[in-house]
């Protein structure tokens, strides 16, 4: 017997609420009233996490929630015309497996992930369920689609950077903080993409270019947090960078606080890293996109007809504050450029 739901009762009510309409109401925005649709989605993240749990209850401001609203713009109602399943993998392997199996056995109408990694597991599940992945930095080098203007198959999604974007970084940090001599490069390499080697091309070109020294910091464990970033606090000057990795951004608590700890600079990929109390960030501008493509899915277009479409804005993050008690000056210049300022 399927189990539903798995999102807490008081998220769930709230994302009913955020659907809200009535069936007359769905009818005239043009939905199809023939079955209820499935909608399923996995995260890396636990259902307890803050970031799912602010999923589940706001709108446009936040990914599952934007896509339930969005939905709702387009005619599907949450719990009239369709329903929307939510699963984590947070736990390990097993869970991994244990959530990719619990999705397939609802025989969804389309899958929306959240990872590399979670896109990478249910690939191997189905080839005929409709996948869109909502952040992908390399579906073409992971073997997700054929191509970005003609994926094929059944996946399809949304990039959410480029490798370009190690260079980027380096370039921030170093403005941000002038005379280091090294830069630490935090990732797992089971999580992040290419095992780091896609951002680490451009971050060390642009380093040899600086004379910045780059030394990786490869993690797998949160217990190994700790002594990744403390090293980084003896001399010589040194600053650090977290790569686009959803195992960080699971830890992003630990990661941040360590930094603080040992007054390590740090630049991140997400504004997620600056909710916990990171220096910066460096990244995509959050557009909740999914909803156009599940859409069309629900509406009987082949997920591999639709092109993977890549971030249309980024959006630079700077907390003063942090940087205060870092000793850190920010440049007026670098301070110029953010979009958000953050006392």
């Amino acid at each position: 017997m399927i189990k539903r739901p798995v999102a807490p009762a008081v998220a769930r009510r709230d994302f009913i609420r955020l659907a809200g309409a009535t069936a007359a109401g769905f009818l005239a925005l043009g939905a199809t009233s023939d079955r209820i649709r499935i909608v399923a989605s996995i995260t890396s993240l636990s259902l307890d996490d803050e970031l799912t749990r602010r999923s589940m209850t706001e709108s446009a401001t936040t990914r599952l929630g934007g896509l339930i609203a969005g939905l709702r713009q387009r005619g599907w109602v949450e719990g009239v015309n369709f329903h929307f399943e939510l699963r984590s993998s947070f736990g390990g392997p097993d869970k991994m497996k244990a959530a990719v199996a619990e999705l397939i056995d609802l025989r969804p109408d389309v899958i929306l992930t959240g990872s590399t990694v979670e896109t990478a597991a249910i690939i191997a599940a189905t080839k005929t369920i409709p996948i869109v992945f909502a952040t992908s930095n390399d579906p073409v080098g992971n073997g997700f689609v054929q191509s970005l203007a003609h994926p094929g198959g059944n996946v399809t999604g949304f990039t959410s950077s480029t490798p370009e974007m190690g260079g980027k970084w380096l370039q921030l940090i170093k403005e941000a903080v002038p005379d280091i001599q090294r830069v630490g490069v935090l990732f797992n390499p089971a999580s992040t993409p290419r095992a780091g080697r896609y951002y680490l091309d451009s971050l060390e070109q642009e380093a040899a270019s600086s004379g910045v020294a780059v030394v990786q910091a490869p993690i797998s464990t949160p217990a190994e947090i700790d002594g990744a970033i403390g090293r980084f606090a003896e001399s010589p000057k040194a600053a650090m960078i977290s790569l686009v990795d959803s195992f960080l951004v699971v830890n992003r608590q630990a990661i941040t606080a360590t930094a603080a700890k040992y007054r390590v600079p740090m630049i991140y990929p997400f504004h997620y890293f600056i909710d916990a109390g990171g220096l910066m960030s460096y990244g995509p501008t959050l557009e909740v996109r999914s909803a156009d493509y599940v859409d069309l899915i629900l509406r009987g277009t082949k997920a591999g007809d639709l092109p993977v479409q890549s971030p249309r804005k980024y959006e630079l993050l700077i907390n003063r504050t942090v940087a205060d008690s870092l000793g850190l000056k920010i440049p007026f210049t670098l301070l110029a450029r953010a979009d958000e300022i953050r006392e």
